[in-house]
Parts: C-alpha cells; structure tokens; sequence
C-alpha cells in the first residue's frame, strides 16, 4: 500500500484543507513528510527532557536547525532528515543519559508521536498547530542569527517551552496565552537578527538593482543567508565571476559590506515559485543557502547546489566548511550567457529599488511626519509577505496600482515581486515603493511603525497605516503572531487564511483583532479609506 501525508502548513496545501495524498503540492512526498513529523516528535521529546536541565549550545543548534529543516520548501531529503533525527537523540541523552535504562520509564521524554496532534479535538488542533509552525518560522531567524554568532538565552529557552507544550494536555486558553508570548518572543527574536545583520554588514541603505545579466561566467545565489553570500563574494574575488541574487537575497545589495564587491553585480529572475521556469538551461549555476527551493527539474539539476539546511536528493551539498570550489569550477564550466542579457520583472520594470530599512526610513522621519501634516501623505501601506504561485496573489499587484498617489507603500519578503519594479512616482523626493528587505527584515516595519506612533502622539492602530499581507508558509505565521502581540488590528490577510486554523479559533481572531480575509482590491481599498 502507498504511504500516505498529512500536512497543511503552508498556504497552497491541497483543496484549502490539507496535502493527504502521496505528495503534497509542495513536492514532497509522503516518506519526506512522515520523516519530518518524526523530526518535530523527536524535538518535542528534546524540549519535554530540557524540563529543569541545562541545555547546552549543540543542543540549542539540534533544535534550532531542526525545526527550520522542517520549514516549506527546506529539505526534501529522507537521508539528511533521518541524520537530524539522530542528532536530536544525541542531543536528548545529553539531557536525560539514564532514561533509556529506567527501571520505571515515565514516557515524558519518548519521542511525541504527531498522529496524536492530528487527532486532537479542531480548536486544539489548530492552536498547537499555530504554535508549531510560528515556531518553525522563528527558528530560522534564529538560526540566521546564530550562524553569525548573535544568540539570546530568552529565546532559546522559549523553542523548549512552546515545543513541549505541544506534547501535553493544555486548555484553549493557555495555548492562546503561549501563542502570543510567541509572539512576544519573535519580536526579540527579530531584533536579535536584525542586530546580527546591521553590525556584521551595516545599515542597508537604498539602491537600484538592475536585472540585466553581463556576459560571461556567473552565479547565482538565492535564499536568505547574508553571510553565505560573504563567503562566495569573498571566494570568487578576482575569478572573473559576476554574482547575481534571487528572491529573498536581493535586499543584500543594500548592504555595505556586501554591495562593496564590484562582482555583486544585480539580481536574476523573480520571486521563487518561477524559479522552475526562471533555472530552466540557465548557463550557470544556483547556490541554495535556504528555503524557497522547489522540486528540481532535470534540465538545471546538474546545476544545483545546496548549503546549511536545505538539501534535494542527488544534488551536491556545501557542508560546515562553506568550500564553493564546486560552485565556481561550475560557473566556470558552464560560461555564463555570451552577450549581456536584457531580463524585466513581471511588470516590466528593469530594475528595482531596495535598502529602506528602518535605519534608512526614520533618518527622514521628519519630512515624513512634514508632509503627513500637510496632507501630501494620506496613507500608508505595508504590502508584503510571501509570493506564491496561485492566480489570486495578482490581487496584490492590482491592488498597488490602485493605491493613491499621495501614499506610501512600505514593503518586504518575497511578495513584492509582484510590483517592486513599477515605478509609482516619489513624494517629496521619496519613491512611493519603499522595499524594507527580506521577510527577516520584518522587524524594520515594526520599529518604523512604532516611531510613526511616537511621533505623532497615538497608537500604532491610530495610524494611517494598513497592513496588508501574503502568507505562505511558516516564517509568515510567527510574523503575524508578533502583530497580534502588538495589539495590531484590521490586518488585510490573504489570498486564502490558513488551513490550519479551525473556525473556532478564526472566529476568536476576526472577534478579537478584526482580521480581514482579502477580498477584491476595489472593494478593500473603500473600506480602508473610507
């Protein structure tokens, strides 16, 4: 009998209700997705047996990389899955060396087994699923800031608490309580990342990036991971090899300790679900530092190669020692394109403007309030989240291009590849766009909106400010769950609300914080303006 899966953790899972098949739209398969439920039931038995135990740095990594293994679009490799299990075992009889030889085991540390989650009555279900899949998305800004030495003990211990409260029988109300605090967590969480990137890189600051590709030998580098991108700038220096960002690595180009390589030279292709049509024969090769990787297609499989916790069955991995002899040795094989190439994004554009980090935005903090009073700003956006491949996420396209003239539109993550290479006009010399970075950066819009509360004396809900959001997977749930921690209220989700979430819960929600599902861009816009 074929094995089957269940998961519905992400945005495009099948029929709005969950992939149970023998692969889920995602393409992984149904021996991936059973070997990752076994990997969070190892990780809830780790955190059950940190109760009162002093954890240790390798264990704080097994959890941490663990659960970002788990994340959409990170590992589609049954191998690297099982070695991660074993680690967290490693990890546990560290904690607890004498529970497999107790005389009276007590079960709290055995591995949780998921079918109990599943299983459990919706609204349970549903609010530890919240918990779990918001800490999966922390874990990776965690982890981030991990790889470049930055690590908090408050948030460390909390993968320990929400993880273990999963395996235990807890009330609605208390899951709601530790959702929040997760919430809580993820802001300090966020901050520590953004502390890690600015002090390791420096403040972003803006720049057009354009999309064309030079001629000759090239790389391409998509994900997340900044210090990735060091290691390969710094490896191909004076190689006659240009490198080119994908996705969520563009906003790197903001950074000065990265845009000082000459050989950065701009950024191929567009959000990542084209990336199966974007990679198709491309002259050279891709490096994956994190998610976002898609089932790779026979016609660039020779051309891929993965690093940290991404990993595809037969491709060849950059381990621990971060070696890209094998990127470069590719990229000079293959010789890039022989004439410079003319590429757009999906609006047309040929270009983009990143590097309004927070930084960036409340140096110009009074011409913004100026001119606010002055009515020449009457709103403001903040469109952004996750891309995905559904017809409905054109929504968010003809939705900025209806927007006012006189707002602004603060955006971030993978999302803005819908409309970050229109060009919209500027407002007292500031571009209507303003790309606040990667869906790590989310911290820059927080800080941003907090300030434009502090200045004009009121609360952040007080403001001329709509938040209106793309989710599809994990890192977008942890993000909302700090929104929620902030009181923050009328947020604009869409194109579908998650699966996971029971119309128990939803209705609590929508009672609570007010949160819209999208509708048409038309009809929202009325009901945002007034």
């Amino acid at each position: 009998m074929d094995k089957k899966m269940f998961c519905f953790q992400c945005e495009q899972t099948a029929g709005c209700s969950g992939c149970t098949g023998a692969a889920g739209v995602c393409g992984k398969d149904a021996e991936t997705s059973e070997l990752q439920d076994r990997l969070t039931g190892a990780l809830i038995g780790l955190a059950r047996s940190a109760e009162g135990n002093r954890t240790f740095d390798s264990t704080d990594r097994a959890m941490l990389s663990g659960l970002f293994t788990t994340v959409t679009n990170v590992n589609f490799n049954p191998e690297t899955i099982r070695k991660q299990i074993s680690l967290v075992h490693r990890e546990k009889e560290k904690l607890v060396p004498s529970c497999g030889g107790c005389s009276s085991p007590c079960g709290k540390n055995d591995d949780y087994v998921m079918k109990q989650l599943w299983e459990e009555q919706e609204d349970i279900r549903s609010l530890k699923s919240l918990i779990l899949f918001g800490l999966r998305g922390m874990a990776a800004y965690a982890y981030h800031a991990m790889v470049l030495g930055y690590s908090d003990q408050t948030v460390n211990r909390f993968f320990y608490e929400g993880m273990a409260s999963i395996g235990y029988d807890l009330p609605k109300e208390r899951l709601l309580s530790l959702a929040l605090k997760l919430g809580e967590v993820n802001l300090q969480c966020m901050e520590l990342l953004d502390k890690a990137n600015t002090e390791t890189f420096g403040n972003p600051e803006p720049v057009s990036v354009p999309f064309k590709v030079e001629k000759g030998p090239f790389i391409v580098i998509t994900g997340h991971d900044l210090y990735d991108l060091k290691l390969l700038l710094e490896q191909t220096e004076d190689k006659g090899i240009n490198i080119y960002t994908h996705g969520e690595m563009l906003p790197a180009h903001a950074y000065p300790e990265l845009k000082k390589y000459p050989h950065l030279k701009g950024n191929f292709g567009t959000a990542w679900q084209n990336q199966q049509k974007e990679f198709d024969h491309i002259p050279a090769p891709v490096l994956f530092t994190t998610n976002c990787l898609m089932p790779v297609k026979p016609s660039y499989a020779d051309r891929v190669f993965t690093t940290e916790v991404v990993s595809y069955p037969g491709m060849i991995h950059i381990g621990e020692d971060k070696d890209f002899t094998p990127v470069i040795e590719k990229a000079l094989e293959l010789g890039g394109y022989a004439e410079e190439r003319e590429f757009t994004g999906i609006n047309g554009g040929s270009s983009t403007v990143t590097g309004f980090g927070h930084n960036t935005v409340l140096s110009v903090a009074d011409t913004v309030v100026d001119a606010v009073k002055k009515g020449e700003i009457s709103h403001f956006f903040l469109v952004g989240g996750c891309d995905g491949a559904h017809k409905e996420r054109s929504y968010y396209t003809e939705f900025v291009k209806q927007t006012p003239k006189d707002s602004i539109i603060l955006t971030l993550a993978c999302g803005k590849y819908r409309f970050n290479d229109m060009d919209l006009g500027e407002i007292r010399g500031l571009p209507r766009i303003m790309d606040m970075g990667q869906c790590n950066d989310a911290y820059s819009a927080v800080k941003t909106a907090q300030a434009l509360a502090e200045a004009f004396s009121c609360g952040i809900n007080d403001l001329p400010l709509t938040l209106v959001l793309s989710w599809y997977e994990q890192k977008a749930v942890c993000i909302l769950l700090t929104l929620l921690y902030l009181g923050m209220k009328d947020i604009y989700l869409g194109p579908k609300l998650p699966a996971f979430l029971s119309p128990g819960v939803l209705d609590m929600l929508v009672k609570e914080y007010r949160i819209h599902p999208v509708s048409d861009p038309e009809s929202d816009l009325r009901e945002i303006l007034g």
